[in-house]
This record gives C-alpha cells, structure tokens and sequence, in this order.
C-alpha cells in the first residue's frame, strides 16, 4: 500500500532526527560497557519470495541437509544496538540446539550472553531503535510481524511461512498483546490475525498501543 510506505518513510525519518542525540549517546555507552561494535548486524527474512543457499553466512550453523531450499522471504540485513557480547553468536550453539527445536521459536530466560547494558536497552526496546533505517530503506515497515532469524526460518514449516507474505515490522499485534512469548502457536495466532485483517487504522492503533507497553517493560527478556 502507498499509504503505507509513505507512513513508513515519513514517521521514521521524523523518529531518527528526533532519536539521533540519543543514538549517538546509546552507541557510545556500548562502546565504553564493553567490546564490540555498537551496531549488531544481523541476517534477518522479510518479504518477497526468493530462493537461497539454505546456509547462515556467518557459517555458525547450517539448516536443513538440501543445497537450497525456499524460506518464503527475502534475507536482509538488520540493525540493532548490540545488547550481547561480541561473541553471542558462536555461543548460541552450546545454548539452544536448533535442530532439537519443537518449534522454530526460542528465547532465553537470563540469556548470559546480554551486557548489564543491554538489559536496560532490552527492557526499554531502545536497542530497535536501528531498525529505523530499515523502515526507511523498505526492509521492514513499522507495523508488522517481527523479522526473525534466517537460521530460524530455515526450519519453517509452511504454515509458518505464511507470517512472510507482508513486510516484517519493528512492532505488531503480537509485540502489544503478548510480548515475550514463548508459544509459537500464539505468534502465529496474533501475526495472521494482522496480515488478514490489516488497515492503517489497524497499524495506527498498534503504535499507539507500542509505547504503553514499551514503557511498562511488558515481557521483555
């Protein structure tokens, strides 16, 4: 929808010059707190069908034993201020078993791989506010199904690829009514929910919604 681009471009150009100050001062906290960049960058699958390697190019993990395979999605580059060690990524392994998960889902309780920092940033969603740059770019809109992990699509099912169909989001349905969850079944509930019935109505009252529950910390981890 053009109207929805337009929202899109127009609030998170207005968001990034409004947050720049504090951008700038996230990115130097994280600098001083530990050692890494600020920017964690991350493959994440958004829209558009596409076929590709069925590998994370990080090379830390390997999908489903097929030379390619179709995640329903376009890989992108994500952005986040980096709320983990530098080295979380090679420590996920000896933490979740992706291939021994009954769902493609996980989130850690206590996850030891977050800073002190980053559970502050965490607990107040500041560590999204890059992804404001991938509204801007078109990678992702500001309401819609959250972006996951290209090593966690991988072992999508096709009844969970239908949360591909519309642009990922930096909030959705599912971030205002049951953040933090850990059941997939109610992701997918809340995700479809919005991808069938979605108006700019719909996505004005799920940003209104967003900052309620960002400043109550609902189910952040």
């Amino acid at each position: 929808m053009f109207a929805k681009r337009l929202l899109d471009v127009g609030v998170a150009a207005a968001l990034i010059i409004f947050n720049l100050p504090i951008m700038v001062l996230v990115a130097v906290l994280i600098k001083i707190d530990s050692c890494g960049p600020a920017i964690f960058i991350q493959t994440r699958v958004g829209k558009n069908r596409r076929r590709v390697r069925a590998s994370n190019p990080s090379g830390r993990y390997r999908g489903p034993d097929r030379r390619k395979m179709d995640l329903g999605g376009r890989p992108f580059a994500m952005y986040k201020f980096r709320s983990m060690v530098q080295e979380a990524e090679a420590l996920l392994p000896s933490l979740v078993n992706l291939g021994a998960l009954k769902d493609p889902c996980y989130k850690l309780d206590n996850d030891p791989r977050v800073t002190k920092l980053g559970k502050l940033l965490r607990q107040t969603s500041i560590d999204e506010l890059p992804q404001l740059f991938n509204v801007f770019k078109g990678d992702m809109s500001l309401v819609g199904p959250r972006p996951e992990a290209l090593n966690v699509v991988e072992l999508y099912a096709d009844k969970h690829k239908r949360r591909l169909r519309v642009k990922p989001g930096l909030t959705g349905l599912q971030q205002v009514r049951c953040r933090g969850t850990k059941c997939m079944e109610e992701r997918l509930k809340q995700d479809f929910y919005y991808i069938e019935n979605r108006t700019l109505l719909m996505d004005f009252w799920i940003l209104y919604k967003t900052f309620g529950v960002v400043i109550r910390g609902t189910g952040a981890l």
